[in-house]
């Protein structure tokens, strides 16, 4: 541990993170309906190999199984994602009552073993039914996400605490419809603006509803946040670090956070249709006041300017630097950045990490097991920056290592494995990595560590 488990006081949360449709399976089940990524992952050359969750890694039938592994390793909080097509087959109307009792066990099952349910309503399932309608670019959708997050609320609240909203509404809104790399595929970009606005009001229309029903209930919402760095200290790259911060951190932090959109990126994106979707009354709503904030963080983006005068394109650097089999940065110092940032410029709210882990090339030896001992250095390297935060006055409550399980990786299929349980995708067979039980005895020694 070299000493990091001396860094974390007794109260501090300790977690694992997964979401619905990359671990469920049972797709056509119990009254649910079809998602975007249902569809998305159904049509030819979306993701890897055609992969798709019709199965992921079972846990719809196995969850007893995945809540022991969570209750074995020690770990006090799981967080999950509520798949709204099972609750809401159409995405509106009333409740699935099967889709309900799923989540009604789970809970059950998670507080009998001593675990804190921390539920994310939106991990990205929309009902297809909704995007036929139109989806995130249209308001419509937003005030259907509130009826359903009341619903849920409304079946749980009374034992569940910890709610949060949104994950990663940036990844909605400009992989989905802007990239066309997620789910429903669309690349349109003033259509991805729009979504992204209605994913926020989404939010925004959704925490009063789940305070009405639930007075007790703490209400968050969860960012994918990213360190940002020009290419050099010349100072000609700082204009597309700008830019590049604007729009994947501050464009979702201002409105929660201060109520307004940073103006730089409004006139960075002056004359888009998709600002249409913004009206003034909206802000109001969408900054209504939260118990936490989620940030998740992976890595960083370092990025230059067009090298052609007055274009304002952005390129991002590909560093010679150490990486995940995802091709991604592991720069933990990026955490810290991101921390300070939200720490510096926002007002004080508490902050859990809800989701920071890697994909690397794991290998099952003879005897069975998984040495993970990168994964290993990876967690410990960003929760020593979460402890130098800390240290620094951030009111960092949590960490959350994402995933339980090796999952659908989206797009990636089941090519990425980023848990710290490894899955057998043949016969679904978990085994604990190393980083699992590494990770367990930190959060165990942290736990009963004596207050200094």
């Amino acid at each position: 541990m070299n000493g990091l488990n001396q860094r974390f006081d007794p109260g501090f949360v300790w977690g694992v993170a997964t979401s619905a449709y990359q671990i469920e399976g049972a797709t056509s089940e119990d009254g649910r309906g079809p998602s975007i990524w249902d569809t998305f992952a159904a049509s030819p050359g979306r993701t890897f190999e055609g992969h798709t969750g019709d199965v992921a890694v079972d846990h719809y039938h196995r969850w007893p199984e995945d809540v022991a592994l969570v209750r074995d390793l020690g770990l006090g909080a799981y967080r999950f994602s509520v798949a709204w097509p099972r609750i809401q087959p159409e995405g509106r109307g009333p409740a699935e009552p099967r889709g309900l009792a799923f989540y009604d066990r789970l809970v059950d099952g998670l507080l009998e073993a001593g675990i804190e349910p921390w539920p994310t309503l939106f991990h990205w399932d929309l009902p297809q039914a909704l995007e036929d309608a139109g989806g995130w670019p249209e308001r419509e959708t937003a005030e259907r996400f509130a009826d359903y997050a009341a619903i849920v609320v409304d079946a749980l609240g009374d034992r569940v605490r910890n709610w949060t909203t949104l994950n990663e509404p940036w990844c909605a809104a400009f992989l989905g419809y802007g990239a066309g790399i997620h789910a429903p595929g669309r690349t349109e970009p003033a259509a991805a603006l729009a979504a992204s606005h209605h994913l926020h009001l989404a939010h925004g229309l959704a925490v009063p509803r789940i305070r009405e029903g639930r007075p007790e209930a703490r209400v968050g919402v969860t960012l994918n946040l990213y360190a940002v760095s020009p290419a050099d200290d010349t100072g000609r790259h700082d204009d597309a670090a700008r830019r590049i911060d604007g729009l994947m951190n501050r464009w979702f932090l201002d409105p929660v956070l201060l109520g307004r959109y940073p103006q730089d990126v409004l006139d960075d994106l002056a004359g888009s249709t998709g600002l249409d979707a913004i009206r003034d009354e909206d802000l109001d709503v969408i900054s209504a006041p939260l118990d936490f904030l989620g940030i998740n963080y992976y890595s960083r983006h370092v990025v230059e300017a067009s090298p052609w005068p007055g274009a304002s394109e952005v390129g991002f650097v590909d560093r010679v630097w150490p990486k995940t089999a995802s091709g991604w940065d592991i720069d933990p110092a990026g955490l810290g950045e991101v921390l300070r940032q939200v720490g510096a410029d926002y007002p004080s709210i508490p902050i859990y990490i809800t989701e920071n882990g890697a994909a690397f090339d794991d290998a099952v030896s003879e005897e069975g097991t998984v040495q993970d001992h990168d994964r290993i250095d990876f967690i410990a390297g960003h929760l020593a920056q979460v402890a130098d935060a800390v240290d620094a006055g951030i009111d960092v409550r949590g960490y959350f290592a994402w995933s339980l399980l090796d999952n659908f990786e989206w797009a990636e299929g089941y090519a990425k494995r980023f848990g710290i349980v490894h899955v057998d995708f043949d016969t679904l067979a978990r085994t604990p990595k190393a980083s699992a039980r590494w990770f367990a005895e930190l959060a165990r020694t942290s736990s009963t560590k004596e207050r200094a």
